[in-house]
């Protein structure tokens, strides 16, 4: 679809099922997203006949907001962070008959982003059917944790406990991190990231069950280590964005071959650029 992230894997798989069973043709689609989310909602919809409504918070760079525009989509602005945009989407859809579809879960909201998190698993079947040995270490970078947690239960089922298995957040918003301290799901606070695809302040209700079963550690970057990050893989001829290369960040920031993360000279490492540079 030529989005150049994981999530075209997303929405428009769900949209794709809607289509097969007759139900896409002629609705409304209304999201929130940080960006890559809302293009693979609007790719979807243009592609089945149906149209698309995203919100956008004041964070998110109108070249996104540009992007999906020219996808068919409708933009709206509503709100400072991810949450709020998310709020206003829910209203929206709820005021005027629209399909809600969102890459996050909660309670009541369960079944489509389930669905959504299904067409991530493409993504960790082809990593896997690609792996000549069993990883030692898998480096997931997460906002609200959907890939996360596709990839991390798929890694299971395949690996079983030979891989550690690393969740990746941004220190400004440590949704997964804390609600993993706490024992529940937490409403988190901080500043706007440079990981702005990463920059959810809240998590997925699913993701955090999944992730709360099958990931080992969480840790978060600071700024500056994902610009570390971002950079490294510039360097090395892999181009992504300081969201999409969060994992490598991830690898680079582990201090010293730290012994709770048991790196090794020897260590077989998988990390995921789910992005290309925006352009």
């Amino acid at each position: 679809m030529s989005l150049g992230s994981f999530k075209a894997l997303g929405a428009a798989y769900v949209i794709a099922h809607d289509a097969a069973e007759g139900r896409a043709k002629g609705q409304t689609y209304v999201t929130a997203s940080a960006g890559n989310h809302g293009l693979s909602v609007a790719a979807g919809a243009n592609a089945f006949g149906a149209q698309a409504v995203v919100f956008l918070a004041e964070t998110v760079p109108e070249s996104f907001a540009d992007r999906l525009r020219n996808l068919g989509a409708k933009v709206e602005r509503h709100g400072a962070f991810y949450e709020e945009s998310m709020e206003g989407a829910a209203q929206a859809a709820q005021a005027n008959g629209w399909q809600l579809l969102s890459d996050s879960s909660w309670p009541g909201y369960i079944d489509r982003p389930h669905r959504l998190m299904e067409g991530y698993l493409v993504l960790m079947h082809e990593a896997i059917a690609q792996m000549t040995e069993v990883p030692t270490h898998l480096f997931l970078q997460a906002g609200v944790g959907g890939l996360a947690a596709a990839c991390a239960g798929l890694a299971r089922k395949a690996w079983g406990t030979a891989t550690k298995i690393i969740v990746v957040e941004p220190e400004a918003a440590p949704a997964l991190a804390a609600s993993i301290r706490a024992g529940s799901a937490q409403k988190t606070q901080g500043p706007a990231s440079e990981m702005g695809r990463l920059d959810c302040k809240e998590p997925s209700l699913i993701a955090l069950k999944g992730l709360a079963r099958d990931a080992d550690i969480f840790m978060t970057l600071t700024e500056e280590e994902g610009r570390t990050g971002h950079e490294a893989c510039q360097d090395a001829g892999l181009p992504s964005t300081p969201s999409g290369a969060a994992g490598i960040a991830g690898l680079l920031a582990v201090p010293g071959m730290a012994d709770d993360f048991g790196l090794t000279d020897t260590s077989c490492i998988l990390a995921i650029l789910s992005e290309e540079p925006v352009p």
